[in-house]
């Protein structure tokens, strides 16, 4: 029970990567608080950990609504008593095309549903964790935009998730002190819908990029969220932490 007696915000949790770390979290003990668009998809989450013996509640917005964050804070607040931790999942990958061609929606799109909207989870959660005595956020960034994950077409992405790494090396200088870590998460390719989940030519190419030649499961990732969450990682802030099945260290 790495988690237990900690209360957790998750967001981007209505599938994918937060639906299943929302019910690990909760499998190891933790009260979690689902955010994400799709009210109707969080509600089969929570229904979900509930008939498992979890604990769980959700609040439906968007994350990119300046106070929605502060919302999440205030509904895990009332319904558990405090904060803990946070995964801050939310993301989009945008379109897939080279800058020239790119939209200006698009990128400022991507950029506050990647990236800013961590900026406003952190705002509205250090406060709740000081009160604490500290806690932990981990931010959902990725290879692409780190080490050798440049893609083409990606440009936007890479920024957001590059720009993750960097809010979260900032934010743990920042209120190391107070006992509160912050540190990014960076998956490689993870089947999940947002990935081309049921789409088998998408994922064997994905695949065939990873020197392990496979994706991760969403669990796998939520695992490591697990780690870096828990007291595990006590000494652990502002560090990049790749889960990539080698992307990071593969040949260019």
């Amino acid at each position: 029970m790495e988690l237990a007696n900690k209360t957790i915000i998750i967001t981007g949790a209505s599938s994918g990567i937060g639906a299943a770390a929302a019910s690990l979290f909760a499998s190891e003990g933790a009260d979690v608080v689902l955010g994400a668009r799709r009210g109707p998809e969080l509600q089969t989450v929570v229904a979900s950990i509930k008939s498992a013996g979890g604990r769980a509640t959700f609040l439906a917005g968007d994350v990119r609504d300046t106070g929605y964050a502060a919302r999440l804070v205030e509904h895990a607040v009332e319904t558990f008593g405090k904060l803990d931790g946070a995964f801050d999942n939310a993301g989009v990958v945008g379109e897939m095309t080279p800058v020239p061609e790119m939209s200006v929606e698009n990128w400022t799109d991507v950029l506050a549903v990647n990236l800013t909207s961590a900026f406003l989870s952190a705002k509205a959660q250090i406060p709740a964790l000081r009160k604490q005595g500290g806690g932990s956020i981990v931010f959902t960034s990725s290879f692409v935009g780190f080490s050798n994950g440049g893609l083409p077409g990606m440009a936007a992405y890479a920024a957001s998730k590059a720009g993750l790494i960097g809010l979260a090396q900032s934010l743990g200088a920042e209120h190391a002190a107070e006992g509160i870590r912050v540190n990014a998460l960076l998956p490689g390719g993870t089947i999940t819908p947002a990935a081309g989940e049921g789409n088998p030519d998408a994922l064997n190419f994905i695949a065939g990029l990873h020197p392990m030649k496979r994706m991760a499961s969403p669990k796998e990732i939520a695992q490591a969220a697990v780690f870096l969450l828990s007291d595990r990682a006590s000494f652990m802030t502002g560090s990049p932490m790749t889960v990539d099945g080698g992307m990071s260290v593969r040949l260019t």
